[in-house]
């Protein structure tokens, strides 16, 4: 599939064996409740964009993101040393995407972020998707994500709300090569892995959700990633997925049980289908607050490890025994 809007205006829906090589969201047939049709700048700057890219293993984690929000956008970057206890982050908020640029090729094109001397580049293309930033001179990384043959990432596309719809490209337990520079110390990075959320479309205008990524190798060597979440991306589909030395098993729904209170304490983290049975304890928390009117967030990433089981659709069990991953609740307003 070439696009994702068909010659009629309308928006293919479901799980897709391959990508489309275009998000093309300006021939999308957009209407408001009363079918009345949206057009101009009002549709364009409907349309959300972001990307985030995670790179984990036992004692380093980085987290990256480009959100574009047309009226505001955001990048964000954070580190987190569990053996030191060490967690920096970092995040610029822009007006009108301002020192933003994206693409709409889920696997091709360059997004960028730059402010003074900070920078934030991810490009896809030719089987590898690159990010390579710098926050002055305490932060760089330079790195070659693995998308060639292997690569099975989880496309889908669900309906939002009466009249919008979000595609989301999920993948994890990718392997990577290149440099990690932080604080003038090069990271040991030959056992962490990546993993890559990359999302866009006409989403609620008030909408919520529980996410959870991991990415990691089991005693035995064996390669295992998943993507989880609930509250979005539900009508008929899920974006759920589980990767077992790069295949991809479809998971049933997710589900999270945690205090809202306090949400350091521990996650239960499982799917309906039986597949992932895990404990998650935070270690830290990336947290932001925004209540600017018409647009709202109260956002909170959590990066921790994992225990308990995973099994593979045959029914053999991997133990997970303290990998690293995240697990994030989100409220957004936009």
């Amino acid at each position: 599939m070439n696009q994702l809007i068909n010659s009629n205006g309308q928006v293919n829906l479901g799980f897709f064996e391959s990508s489309p090589e275009r998000i093309n969201f300006e021939d999308f047939d957009l209407r408001n409740n009363m079918d009345n049709p949206i057009t101009g700048l009002r549709k364009k700057m409907g349309f959300n964009q972001f990307q985030f890219i995670g790179l984990t293993g036992n004692d380093f984690i980085l987290g990256v993101a480009i959100v574009s929000l047309k009226w505001v956008s955001n990048c964000f970057i954070y580190v987190y040393q569990p053996s030191t206890k060490t967690f920096k982050e970092y995040s610029w908020l822009k007006p009108l995407s301002m020192g933003f640029s994206t693409s709409n090729q889920p696997n091709g094109g360059t997004w960028s972020f730059k402010s003074g001397k900070n920078q934030v580049i991810i490009k896809a293309e030719s089987g590898k998707r690159t990010l390579d930033l710098k926050v002055g001179t305490e932060l760089s990384a330079n790195v070659n994500i693995d998308e060639t043959n292997q690569y099975n990432p989880l496309p889908v596309c669900c309906r939002a709300g009466y009249n919008g719809w979000v595609f989301t490209q999920k993948s994890t337990a990718l392997d990577f090569t290149g440099d990690v520079i932080w604080q003038g110390n090069k990271i040991d990075s030959s056992e962490m892995l990546a993993s890559v959320d990359w999302s866009c479309g006409y989403m609620r205008r008030e909408t919520f959700w529980l996410w959870s990524s991991l990415s990691c190798k089991t005693a035995d060597g064996t390669k295992i990633g998943f993507n989880l979440a609930a509250g979005v991306n539900e009508t008929s589909d899920t974006e759920n997925g589980l990767w077992i030395n790069n295949e991809l098993i479809k998971l049933d729904r997710a589900r999270f049980t945690f205090d809202r209170r306090d949400r350091n304490s521990s996650w239960q983290v499982s799917t309906s289908d039986g597949l992932i049975d895990l404990r998650f304890e935070p270690e830290g928390e990336r947290k932001e607050k925004i209540n600017a009117g018409f647009i709202a967030s109260n956002f909170t990433q959590l990066f921790g490890r994992f225990y308990g089981t995973i099994k593979d659709k045959m029914g053999k069990e991997h133990k997970i025994e303290g990998a690293t991953g995240f697990c994030e609740d989100h409220f957004a307003k936009w």
